[in-house]
């Protein structure tokens, strides 16, 4: 965001960001006890948070889910734990997870499905798959051999069968992140669901405290809220559908997403980006698919009125 304020120093203000997939109505947030932000979490506090997650994601077992300061931070964990090995993501996807894996001196690979992933020691999968929305099915996923990472960023506002969290097969780490679907990326919360000895190694690492005491509250009273999810699904759907018709009428072609963004086919998408980009409204461009644009939902009706006037 900051380099394309740096790019366009004279385009509107406030800027609006549609790079990112988060929800740009977040969860209303409470005023916090004082004690919150002047003592150390307790253990209690974390036991409160995650009794939350499991309810939210179907997770039956305590011991199987563990809280991280964000679901970034597992990603970087996970390949300090495992041994050296040969891993295979399917892609194209986050870039995050190549990264951290090659950084810790893993043999990474790009391959275009599954089927592609076979004789790995770590498979890793992104579902619904970030940029393209490709979701596989639960029963697709799921190894005889080896360890499977599935990250489960964007699909919080899927089936919940959907999800791997509920029913964990052997060797599996699912990741879910928190701040996408409530709108609360600053809070810094995501999660780990594995086997016990798997979430025993990542506390261990992680180490006391992890997750601020504000966090912890948080997110134990958004995961509690089903009221509010129910009501945010059905916004974020019908501004789904809103952004979907903008886009076609501007010579876009919708080639994938999920509830929390979409991703759009342009003949001339650099030349699109720089246009919104004057206007103040910054999309996500990728330079491996130079057609390629993933926009996130606008915040209400003026955000709405200034990307139709962009892109009109």
């Amino acid at each position: 965001m900051g380099a394309a304020q740096r790019r366009y120093p004279g385009a509107p203000e406030p800027w609006i960001d549609l790079s990112t997939g988060i929800n740009p109505v977040p969860y209303p947030l409470a005023p916090l006890p004082m004690e919150t932000w002047s003592r150390l979490p307790t253990q209690q506090h974390e036991h409160a948070l995650l009794e939350a997650a499991a309810l939210r994601y179907g997770v039956r077992d305590l011991a199987t889910i563990a809280a991280a300061p964000g679901t970034q931070a597992l990603i970087q964990l996970l390949p300090r734990i495992v041994p050296k090995s040969r891993v295979v993501i399917v892609g194209p996807t986050y870039d995050e997870h190549e990264a951290c894996w090659a950084r810790q001196g893993h043999d990474v690979s790009i391959v275009a499905s599954l089927e592609g992933a076979a004789g790995a020691d770590v498979v890793i999968v992104v579902n619904p798959n970030n940029p393209t929305g490709l979701l596989l099915p639960s029963a697709a996923l799921r190894r005889p051999n080896g360890l499977l990472i599935v990250d489960e960023a964007f699909i919080d506002l899927l089936p919940q069968d959907a999800s791997l969290a509920g029913n964990l097969p052997a060797s599996t780490v699912v990741l879910r992140s928190f701040g996408k679907v409530y709108g609360l990326a600053g809070v810094r919360l995501g999660f780990a669901i594995a086997e016990k000895p798997i979430t025993d190694r990542i506390r261990d690492e992680l180490g006391p405290w992890a997750v601020s005491g504000p966090a912890l509250e948080i997110g134990r009273r958004a995961l509690a809220d089903s009221v509010w999810l129910e009501a945010a699904t059905g916004r974020l759907s019908t501004d789904l559908q809103k952004l979907h018709s903008l886009l076609v009428s501007a010579g876009c072609e919708i080639v994938g997403g999920t509830p929390l963004f979409c991703l759009a086919r342009h003949a001339d998408a650099a030349a699109l980006a720089d246009r919104l980009g004057r206007q103040g409204i910054h999309v996500r461009q990728f330079a491996r698919n130079p057609q390629w644009l993933r926009f996130g939902l606008p915040a209400g009706v003026e955000e709405f009125s200034r990307l139709a006037a962009a892109l009109a």
